[in-house]
């Protein structure tokens, strides 16, 4: 599983800025070519959005999550994304989706190795494989990771259990907490019979 920062508000930003990312992995492929997929860009598609000083990380880049806030219409609030550095996410699959799971949707998510297992939501596309997790999923689930720059989990040890459409009006939260509490009132289980 490799980490994604996506929607942290220090996820990107100028080269003067502490990051929780290289700049270039916001780029489609991670190539200077590619598109800018990882933050907000301006008209031109190149010049990022700035954040202002009345936001969580003012001067840093607007990183955007592929699940947001749909009642804030302010595309460059970057409390409407979910934070990857506080949020326990996981990357939509195809075979997910095929399967009826949508952003927002509810997951609990094991570590075979660390015998750890957590709530999450599925927050953002990209990776048809889904075998990407937030920083604060991997950090929850016992890993050491301090950002996404360096390191992944390269062994088949995370398993995820989706629950489709169990998140049907796309409820955003904006908390770790607020999305535990949901998933217990929801009956959901987060237990892995077998992988003990």
């Amino acid at each position: 599983m490799k980490i994604d920062v996506d929607g942290a508000p220090n996820a990107y930003g100028p080269k003067t800025k502490k990051t929780l990312d290289y700049e270039l992995n916001a780029h489609e492929g991670a190539s200077a070519d590619g598109r800018i997929v990882g933050y907000i860009t301006k008209g031109d598609g190149s010049t990022p959005e700035i954040q202002g000083p009345n936001d969580p990380c003012p001067g840093y880049y607007i990183s955007t999550s592929g699940f947001f806030d749909r009642n804030n219409p302010n595309l460059l609030d970057p409390n409407r994304y979910l934070d990857a550095s506080k949020i326990n996410y996981v990357v939509l699959s195809t075979v997910a989706r095929k399967g009826g799971v949508s952003l927002g949707d509810f997951v609990a998510v094991y570590s075979n190795k660390t015998k750890k297992s957590v709530f999450g939501i599925v927050g953002d596309s990209g990776n048809s494989s889904g075998a990407e997790g937030s920083l604060a999923l991997l950090q929850a689930l016992g890993y050491p990771f301090k950002d996404g720059k360096a390191g992944e989990v390269s062994q088949k040890e995370i398993v995820v259990r989706y629950f489709p459409k169990s998140n049907p009006g796309h409820k955003f939260y904006a908390t770790q907490k607020q999305i535990d509490d949901k998933a217990q009132s929801l009956g959901l289980n987060r237990t892995f019979p077998g992988h003990d």
